[in-house]
């Protein structure tokens, strides 16, 4: 019998992140610190137990819940230093966990109130990547951070958004978002960002089918054109099943579509159970979406809500779904292949990087 893929195995397999939040994914002790700073107050003031406190208040079953604890996350990165920090940590830490590519996601428009401009912020952030990224490579981990930049769907600012991101496209900005809560506001508010983002060649990716369902997937690949869906767990609705076996499923003609069209399904376990997108891991439906061979990758969505990393999620699936080294590799080429840097990057990370590591333990 071949032994499964242990978390200190995984820990230091290459590995590829398309979808995590800047704001997302802060060490506790640094929330604390610069919430001391700008005197703001926060639920629980010691590092651990404010940790535990945004799990357990991000765990109601409720995505609308689940977005109010980033109050207390956003409120402290309201100038260049306190940006250029956390991402310069996001950068490290991503690193120490094996992680050999990301793009990480912020909106520019959350990080106003101090006076900063939208220009000041995307700066912050972009040097806080290169700095942690060659502290990373110093402490002898290389990875490479891009970044998306993310408009907020109840917001009226996308098109502002998505022209910062096109100009600031060849600095470390690779992609544009929306986020936020999905009921009632859909992408099609943000067409004319959308349409723009076409017409400069620019890739783009939407949260959706997360909370609401298939109307918001359909939505934000029919009529936005997203490269990927953001989430889009819920494309599980269209398709039917006798007792969850691929073997007789029957996938409906939007699932047909996003299989045929190898549309990238940016999945985050742990986040989805907490949202009440999933139930568990072990009915995640990213078992049956592997199983039919649909364009899937994992993610961590917000490190510091989840307490999660890439390793740990890629160990949940070891053992809810016996994953093997085949399928860590398979999940890991996806992500890379669904990466909005330029082919040869792509193709590089996974000839040089990836596949050379996992054919060790593939044999």
């Amino acid at each position: 019998m071949v032994a499964l893929p242990r978390y200190e195995e995984i820990r230091t397999a290459p590995k590829a992140l398309l979808h995590d939040h800047l704001d997302g994914g802060l060490r506790p002790a640094t929330v604390v610190e610069l919430a001391r700073e700008v005197d703001h107050e926060l639920p629980v003031s010691e590092a651990d137990a404010l940790g535990r406190w945004f799990t357990e208040a991000s765990s109601s079953g409720s995505l609308e819940r689940y977005l109010e604890t980033f109050v207390h996350t956003v409120s402290v990165m309201q100038t260049e230093a306190a940006l250029r920090r956390v991402a310069a940590e996001c950068a490290i830490d991503l690193a120490a966990d094996g992680v050999v590519y990301a793009e990480v996601r912020f909106a520019p428009e959350q990080h106003l109130a101090g006076g900063l401009t939208l220009e000041q912020v995307v700066e912050a952030v972009l040097a806080g990547f290169a700095d942690g990224c060659a502290r990373a490579a110093a402490a002898g981990s290389t990875i490479r951070v891009v970044t998306l930049l993310t408009a907020m769907r109840h917001a009226a600012r996308s098109m502002e958004i998505a022209e910062l991101a096109v100009r600031y496209r060849d600095v470390g900005v690779v992609g544009f978002d929306i986020a936020g809560a999905e009921a009632g506001y859909p992408p099609t508010r943000h067409l004319d960002a959308f349409e723009y983002l076409h017409r400069e060649n620019f890739h783009f990716t939407i949260h959706a089918g997360e909370a609401f369902g298939l109307p918001s997937i359909w939505e934000a690949i029919q009529w936005c054109g997203a490269d990927r869906l953001g989430h889009g767990v819920r494309i599980v609705d269209d398709i039917a099943t006798v007792d969850g076996s691929a073997g007789e499923a029957k996938l409906g003609r939007l699932a047909a579509y996003v299989r045929d069209k190898r549309i990238p399904l940016e999945l985050c376990p742990s986040s989805n159970v907490q949202t009440g997108a999933a139930e568990s891991i072990a009915s995640h439906p990213i078992g049956l979406l592997h199983q039919l061979r649909f364009r899937v990758t994992v993610n961590t969505d917000n490190r510091l809500m989840s307490q999660t990393s890439m390793s740990r999620e890629l160990a949940l699936l070891v053992e809810a779904f016996g994953y093997d080294w085949g399928q860590l590799q398979w999940f890991t080429v996806n992500a890379m292949k669904s990466a909005f840097v330029p082919f040869d990057e792509r193709l590089a990370i996974i000839n040089e990087v990836i596949k050379p590591w996992y054919a060790k333990r593939i044999a």
